[in-house]
């Protein structure tokens, strides 16, 4: 499928309906790593196709918008990555352990008391479900294996890093089986890459890349800095990035409309297709079409327009939906303006 200059997209979550999941619960905790079933609305026997009736929106949603790249909107999802971490063998999700998450505080989180691995495709079936269901580009996004790891209590591996390893075997098989299920890209989501970047660089990008090896279908890498729903402040800059510049990775999906984030950066990445994050998801109050494309203007002298992606930052899930669709046409909207000037 032939995308236009400046294709537009989601990170991957979209804003889930109320009448899905409790968005009261949902905005009032930190993202769940262990089951969090409480969340959700529907009855457990009607759960799923409720699931599949939100999807249907989701996409609905982001074509009406004008995005070219469309998701499942993570619909199916309590958070990024306790939909897979959970589905795991040789992890214990009943009794729990705990890691701090980003910001300090202790979480539950599953506790690995064996082996990790993956008794069968885990979003092969969420794939096919978006793939039959539109004709767009379709990305899927995978958590990936060092955020997976700090995300568990360790009680079976010798090491966090022999056990970000076993997780990255998982991932790659899983994002094997979506390329092969008819993914155009699949996005491996590792925010803590950034969040904890001195492990990221002793053992985290090789667990990233032994999450890639032999892949041949198109991949991203997503970073960010937390949730604006939950994490306010942002730094100036990344703390692991220019490390990326050698992964055998397509994609990098970058955050820098909330954080004014200096585009210094991406002189790093010159041989990478940056997903460029210019949707500010701390406020609901829609951007103009124009303050989007002067965002994205700010990366022109340092990418060329072909390696280029016009996406949100993360956390679309935790807006309402007036202002999740609202943000999305505004992106769309910046996109022609730039693809109007380029002639």
């Amino acid at each position: 499928m032939t995308l236009p200059a400046l294709p537009t997209s989601l990170v991957g979550s979209y804003a889930q309906p109320d009448w899905l999941i409790d968005r009261a619960k949902l905005a009032g905790r930190f993202p769940p790593r262990v089951r969090a079933q409480e969340l959700w609305r529907p009855a457990p026997e009607h759960l799923a196709q409720a699931q599949d009736d939100a999807t249907l929106l989701a996409i609905r949603a982001q074509e009406r918008a004008g995005l070219d790249v469309v998701t499942d909107g993570e619909m199916r999802r309590e958070s990024y990555s306790n939909h897979f971490a959970t589905a795991l063998d040789g992890v214990d999700v009943d009794n729990p352990g705990s890691a701090l998450d980003r910001s300090g505080h202790p979480n539950p989180v599953p506790r690995i008391v064996g082996p990790i691995g993956r008794p069968e495709p885990i979003q092969v079936r969420d794939l096919q479900f978006l793939r039959a269901a539109t004709d767009h580009v379709v990305k899927m996004t995978v958590p990936g294996p060092f955020t997976m790891s700090q995300q568990a209590q360790n009680d079976h591996y010798p090491d966090a890093e022999a056990a970000a390893m076993a997780y990255a075997a998982v991932v790659n098989a899983e994002v094997k089986d979506l390329h092969a299920a008819g993914a155009d890209v699949v996005q491996i989501d590792e925010p803590y890459l950034q969040a904890r970047p001195d492990a990221a660089r002793q053992y985290g990008l090789a667990a990233l890349n032994a999450a890639l090896d032999g892949v041949t279908g198109t991949t991203a890498v997503h970073l960010c800095f937390g949730y604006a729903a939950i994490i306010h402040e942002r730094p100036e800059g990344y703390s692991f990035l220019p490390e990326l510049a050698g992964c055998p990775v397509d994609q990098i999906s970058i955050e820098t409309a909330q954080s004014g984030l200096d585009l210094g950066v991406l002189s790093d990445l010159t041989d990478k297709t940056v997903i460029l994050g210019v949707i500010d998801l701390s406020t609901p109050e829609v951007e103009s079409a124009q303050t989007v494309a002067a965002r994205v203007r700010r990366a022109f002298d340092r990418l060329p327009v072909e390696q280029l992606v016009v996406a949100t930052d993360c956390g679309m899930k935790y807006l309402p939906r007036e202002s999740a669709t609202g943000k999305m046409a505004a992106m769309a909207g910046a996109a022609a303006i730039l693809r109007a000037e380029r002639g």
